[in-house]
């Protein structure tokens, strides 16, 4: 059986180097760039069953990326992960409506949480989830909707 495939866009090398070794560790096929425009050309080329993506990235920030992955008939079918320091539901809701397939923020999360995240992606269908965030699925209506909701916040007069 072959490995799974990720490719892993994050320009800071140490935490690059963590995740690498620790999706390595748990039997994924990784491969890395630490730059918007070779992590696309490293999706093009390797054709992985998932993509980890930062936003904030030389050369092409994460949503450049995400938004050219998701208008590639080629492409768009790589589901991504955002794994990012942002955690304004802007940049969560912004990450979503962009394609991804989950938004992690990486200051809420210890890198052996992420790896978890990862091994639950393949272990389930793919559905929006925003951890660390207001989103939450909304399992209990159906195991396989895909739906999710947006906690409304109502304002004090």
């Amino acid at each position: 059986m072959a490995k799974i495939k990720i490719v892993l866009i994050e320009d800071d090398e140490i935490l690059s180097k963590v995740i690498y070794e620790e999706l390595t560790d748990a039997g994924f096929d990784v491969n890395r760039a630490f730059d918007g425009e070779a992590g696309l050309k490293l999706v093009e080329s390797e054709k992985p069953n998932l993509v980890l993506l930062d936003i904030i990235l030389p050369k092409k920030n994460g949503f450049e990326v995400l938004e050219e992955l998701k208008q590639s008939p080629q492409l768009r079918d790589y589901p991504v992960i955002l794994l990012t320091m942002l955690g304004s539901d802007e940049d969560i809701k912004r990450g979503l409506k962009l394609g991804a397939n989950d938004y992690i923020v990486k200051g809420q999360h210890a890198v052996a949480e992420i790896i978890e995240k990862v091994k639950d992606f393949f272990g389930q269908e793919s559905r929006p989830e925003a951890i660390g965030s207001t989103y939450e699925t909304q399992q209990e209506k159906e195991p396989t909707t895909k739906e999710y909701q947006i906690p409304v916040k109502e304002e004090k007069e």
